[in-house]
């Protein structure tokens, strides 16, 4: 097996050797047939591959292929895979069993990356140093119900120079009060919870009438409206920025305790080079004094508890889910670029 491939499976399946499955929830209509055991490490065939190749390619070993197949049940054939399918490689019981290595150099230049599919990207907010302009309000929902959710009609006031057209579609959102850093208080910038999606139905005089094609969350009366911009669920696994160190701000739901599949955001962002798919671990590091007979304090090496994968990047933040933990996480713990 050649060693580039067998390094590049190394260095990226270590990022989910502990993650569970996630709960579907994605934004487009077509992606609703979506289930639970999607998520994973996947593949693109190409042409002349066989599942005895890909076996021996990503399993270390030919013999492995009717594990591959038995992975994959809409592969009629297991003599016959066509380019352009898409194979699922590894599941968590895959990949426990890898540790980290170095990346070499050649799988940047590898023309088909893995990637890891996750299908409710569409759902997950960011933060932003200037809040978003929105297009629209929503101002009151059909029937006053208390919850509106998938299926409701809901009246957009549209925002000045706003022009709305049937059958446009707009990231419903609500934008939070203002975060800032924990240790110093500095700004750090505007949250914006993303609640659902809605298509524009009907063109009123004054208002605009809009079908909730997904609710995310409970949508509400004041929530906002930006264009919708369909997200790629394809992760493309890509080498990390070297020499990066940040701090986690936030978890998106706002709990105190982070852990396995939380979706949080962290202070590094494009201008960090910082990128989807990008990973990093998240670590901890003692202060000891080095001698009881001197004031002098000396931080011990850092203990990595923890990874993240990048799925969203903004200019000076990014959203992340946590692949990890071996521990609980607290709003401002440490990431850096995973130790070798």
């Amino acid at each position: 097996m050649s060693c580039c491939i067998k390094f590049r499976l190394v260095m990226y399946l270590c990022v989910f050797a502990a993650i569970g499955f996630f709960p579907v929830s994605s934004c487009a209509e077509e992606s609703e047939t979506l289930v639970e055991h999607e998520a994973g490490v996947y593949y693109t065939i190409q042409k002349g591959d066989t599942l005895w190749d890909l076996s021996r390619r990503f399993l270390d070993s030919p013999w492995q292929w009717p594990d591959m197949w038995s992975e994959n049940s809409q592969i009629a054939n297991p003599h016959r895979v066509y380019p352009g399918d898409r194979i699922r490689l590894f599941q968590r019981k895959d990949v426990a069993r890898w540790v980290d290595t170095d990346l070499d150099k050649e799988v940047v230049e590898e023309k088909d990356p893995l990637y890891y599919f996750y299908s409710s990207i569409d759902k997950i907010g960011f933060i932003k140093k200037e809040p978003a302009t929105p297009l629209g309000t929503i101002f009151e929902v059909k029937d006053d119900k208390e919850m509106i959710s998938k299926g409701d009609l809901v009246y957009i006031r549209p925002n000045e120079d706003t022009s709305f057209i049937p059958g446009n579609k707009f990231t419903v959102y609500r934008a939070l009060k203002p975060l800032r850093d924990r240790r110093t208080n500095s700004y750090i910038g505007v949250q914006h919870y993303l609640t659902g999606i809605v298509e524009i139905t009907k063109i009123e005089p004054e208002f605009a009438v809009a079908r909730v094609v997904q609710s995310f969350r409970s949508i509400e009366v004041n929530d906002l409206l930006i264009p919708y911009v369909k997200r790629s669920p394809k992760i493309i696994l890509t080498e990390s920025k070297k020499e990066l160190a940040g701090k986690i701000i936030e978890a998106e739901e706002h709990t105190s305790i982070i852990g396995d599949n939380t979706v949080a955001f962290i202070d590094k962002g494009n201008k960090d080079g910082v990128k989807p798919g990008h990973r990093y671990s998240i670590f901890y590091r003692e202060k000891k004094r080095l001698d009881p007979k001197t004031k002098g304090d000396v931080y011990l090496t850092p203990v990595d508890f923890g990874t993240l994968l990048v799925l969203h990047a903004e200019e000076t933040t990014s959203t992340v889910l946590i692949t990890s933990a071996e521990k609980s996480i607290y709003p401002g713990a440490d990431i850096h670029l995973p130790l070798r």
